[in-house]
């Protein structure tokens, strides 16, 4: 093994250049005595009678396993993905009891599991001639496949959320631009009326092609066919998490609208679509103002568990009373949390959001970083401008849990029920799928 140099570094420490690198840039303002009547606070009001029911929680995990290793390696990655449901009656029973009925633990535990495989390294399906290729065909399969109980695949839905086909016919989307086509790389359009009606798939404007309609959310840009697809699995899972949030909200407005006033919905993280899948923020955004204005309410919130927000909240603390919540502005993001220069002609993470931080501390001093849906994002937003704010805070203070520091039942329990550990399930997975590559 060759050693470094333990002198070189004088060379780096005795550049003018770096010095004035370093006099230019610098950290983050670190919070100290932040006077917290500057800023947006506001606070808390339980909310007395609670229109809610029943919970959704929406989560995924996933696993890269090594079924071959050497040079180059052979990879795959399994996905699970789960909707948790129950009712707040179940949860009240629990809090009453003495002792927990396993019987009524299980009602807490209903949960609605999707299974996904999808090529990491050196894995191609076989009528495919890549692994860019692949993964379009199987995510297109995947969201294809038909549930049981549901009268439309997911496949559908995502046609309908994307078409916005939920508004009268006059006001759908006819077409949707594509950055890029994973054939000839030119920028091309999806047509509703020219997808195909049961394999939603239709010929590239520009080269004649198969376009899939999975191509909307742009994985095909971000794999490598000789490095793999690593960098796209963790936008593939927050992706699914959310679909299958929207697929539940069709399901709804189909057949009992009605409901949505009564359904609380929790997402594992942010409420955002990221990297390769940002543009789906925008549908989304219009979803929102759809059932806002014509169904009333969306009860649905982001929950962070780690992150920049989060560790920003712990330090600020004590400088928080019990039941005050603190919502997040461009200059407070910039100056304390996210190093740079507040642009105030856009809201932040505007090209990925659809709902506006904030942090609350419960009156039992539980503290959480929270993501509220609005039907659009603002500079300076307002307490009295996000709908339902209140009933939203109410239902997170109430489902507070003991799994890990200020988590939330929903949560924490389909995040415990859709991981995949490094120990046992890495190892059971590689051998699982090396023994069926070995049957072939």
């Amino acid at each position: 093994m060759e050693g470094a140099s333990k002198t070189s570094h004088r060379h780096v420490i005795q550049d003018d250049s770096v010095k004035q690198y370093l006099s230019e840039v610098s950290p983050r303002v670190k919070p100290g005595a932040i006077d917290m009547s500057q800023h947006t606070l506001f606070d808390y009001q339980e909310c007395i009678d609670n229109p809610i029911k029943s919970f959704m929680a929406f989560d995924g995990g996933y696993q890269e396993i090594i079924v071959e290793s050497g040079h180059p390696s052979a990879a795959l990655c399994f996905f699970q993905f789960g909707a948790l449901y129950f009712r707040r009656d179940d949860l009240d029973t629990l809090k009453t009891t003495p002792f927990i009925d396993p019987d009524d633990m299980a009602r807490l535990r209903q949960m609605e599991r999707l299974k996904l495989v999808l090529p990491l390294r050196n894995y191609v399906l076989a009528d495919e001639s890549s692994i860019t290729h692949s993964i379009r065909r199987t995510l297109q399969r995947f969201f294809a496949a038909p549930r049981e109980g549901d009268a439309k695949s997911m496949l559908d839905t995502l046609r309908w959320f994307i078409f916005r086909q939920y508004l009268p016919s006059a006001q759908q989307h006819s077409t949707y631009i594509l950055s890029q086509c994973p054939h000839c790389q030119e920028r091309t359009e999806l047509s509703s009326a020219k997808l195909h009606p049961i394999n939603f798939s239709m010929p590239c404007t520009s080269c004649g092609q198969e376009l899939l309609l999975i191509d909307v959310l742009r994985l095909h840009e971000a794999i490598d066919d000789e490095l793999g697809a690593g960098q796209i699995m963790g936008y593939v899972t927050t992706a699914v998490e959310q679909l299958v949030l929207v697929h539940f909200i069709r399901i709804i407005l189909t057949n009992s609208p009605a409901l949505l006033k009564e359904i609380f919905f929790f997402k594992d993280g942010p409420l955002g679509f990221f990297g390769q899948t940002a543009n789906m923020h925008k549908p989304m955004l219009d979803l929102i103002t759809f059932v806002q204005t014509y169904h009333h309410s969306l009860f649905l919130v982001g929950l962070e568990k780690s992150g920049a927000f989060v560790e920003h909240a712990k330090e600020i603390s004590h400088l928080l009373k019990p039941g005050q919540v603190l919502l997040l502005d461009n200059d407070y993001i910039y100056k304390y949390i996210t190093p740079g220069k507040a642009n105030n002609t856009h809201p932040y993470a505007y090209t990925s959001y659809y709902g506006q931080k904030l942090i609350f501390k419960t009156p039992e001093e539980a503290l959480y970083v929270v993501t509220v849906p609005v039907q659009a994002l603002a500079v300076k937003p307002v307490a009295s401008s996000i709908k339902d704010l209140q009933i939203l805070l109410t239902n997170v203070a109430k489902l507070r849990c003991d799994m890990y520091d200020n988590a939330i039942m929903p949560i924490a329990l389909a995040n415990k029920l859709v991981s995949l550990s490094n120990r046992p399930s890495a190892g059971i997975l590689q051998r699982f799928a090396q023994g069926r590559s070995a049957n072939k």
